[in-house]
Parts: structure tokens; C-alpha cells; sequence
């Protein structure tokens, strides 16, 4: 069952479509992008910041156009804020992560060897929070009946991240590193961790337009 099924709806749901797909690609390329670095391949790392900016770019591109279709032929005006409410806050996770591969760019922190397999782990269960999200999104416009389930699990990856990242830090700081050196992996550890904040601030938006639905 979806909640949009005029006619003239057909172009908004397959922009909204296309959109979780960028938001979803982008979530994999960010992961790629911490891999990319921790492996020292510097040059595919910035490919990969070039390929979230592009995403970055048709995502607030789709955005832009579902808002005007919405308003445009006046669909769904019942939900329409939430829907665009929602929409723009799936965006936040998307930048969150461009600017995170950035400020490794920027700042280029030297990560031993030893903290690699934690940062990865990190990056790949906020990834996994960022991509329930996109499918408990998507279940909101196509099968209500499957986003408390998607939901759950963004919980639960977001839990998970806290407690890598809560691992991550404790190890730093147990280490013989000088103490600057320390702060800037738990600046980056904190980075990383925060895509799976993102990624359960948009759940709570979610899960509260569902239960105003009744769904």
C-alpha cells in the first residue's frame, strides 16, 4: 500500500525512489571512502569524496523537485509536511558524511595500524544504521506494515556504534600516544559515529509521521 497513488503521483514516487537510492549509494560510497583511507589508497579517497559530492548534489536536486510536484499538483497536502519534513532530514545524513570524508581530507589524521579494523567497524555498522533508514523510508511510501521492523534495526545499529566507538576511544586513550594525537582520533572516532546519530534522529522523525498516519 502506498500513500501516494495518483495518477500524476507516478514522477514524485519515482524521484522519491531515485532519491533513497542516491541516499543509500552515498551511505556505500562513504564506506568505501574510510576504507579508501585507512588502506592509504589516497587518490580512489578523494575519487570518492568527488562521487559523494555529486550525490550530494542530485539528492537536494530530487528534493527540490519532489517539493515542487507536491505542491504543484497539491498530492497528499494531508502528510505533505512530513513527507518534505522527512525527506529534508534523510539529506542531513548524506551531508554528514561528505563533510566527515572531508575533514579526513582536510586534516589527514594519522590512524595507527593497530585502532584500522575498529574505525572500519565503526564506519560500517553506521553505514548499516544509514541503510535500515533508507528501507524504513521506503517502506513508508510503499508498505506501512515493514517500517517498525526497519526501524528497530536502525536502533540497533545506532546502539551498536555506540559501543564500538565508546571501544574505539577507550583504546585510544589507553595507548602510549602523545595526548594531541589522542584527541584527534576521538575527534574522527566521534565523526564517524555520528552518521548513526543521523541515521536515528530521522528514525524518531519517521516513526512519529507513522504513528500520526495510524499505520
Amino acid at each position: 500500500m502506498s500513500i501516494i497513488h495518483l495518477k500524476q503521483s507516478k514522477i514524485v514516487q519515482a524521484q522519491i525512489d531515485e532519491f533513497l537510492d542516491t541516499i543509500s549509494q552515498a551511505s556505500l560510497a562513504f564506506r568505501n571512502g574510510i576504507k579508501e583511507y585507512l588502506d592509504g589508497e589516497i587518490g580512489h579517497f578523494e575519487g570518492t569524496i568527488g562521487e559523494m559530492a555529486r550525490m550530494e548534489n542530485r539528492a537536494d536536486e530530487l528534493r527540490h523537485s519532489i517539493e515542487t510536484q507536491l505542491y504543484k499538483h497539491s498530492l497528499i497536502p494531508e502528510i505533505r509536511g512530513d513527507v518534505l519534513g522527512l525527506l529534508e532530514n534523510m539529506d542531513t545524513v548524506i551531508n554528514a558524511e561528505k563533510k566527515t570524508l572531508l575533514q579526513f581530507s582536510v586534516e589527514m589524521p594519522v590512524i595507527p595500524a593497530a585502532f584500522g579494523k575498529d574505525y572500519l567497524a565503526l564506519a560500517d555498522v553506521s553505514v548499516s544504521a544509514a541503510e535500515e533508514l533508507v528501507t524504513a523510508v521506503r517502506a513508508f511510501f510503499h508498505d506501512f506494515n515493514m517500517v517498525t521492523n526497519s526501524l528497530h534495526k536502525v536502533y540497533f545499529h545506532e546502539k551498536e556504534a555506540d559501543k564500538i566507538s565508546d571501544r574505539l576511544k577507550r583504546r585510544i586513550f589507553s595507548s602510549k600516544l602523545d595526548l594531541s594525537h589522542k584527541i584527534h582520533l576521538r575527534y574522527f572516532a566521534l565523526h564517524v559515529e555520528d552518521i548513526s546519530d543521523h541515521a536515528e534522529d530521522v528514525a524518531d522523525r519517521l516513526g512519529i509521521s507513522t504513528i500520526k498516519r495510524g499505520f
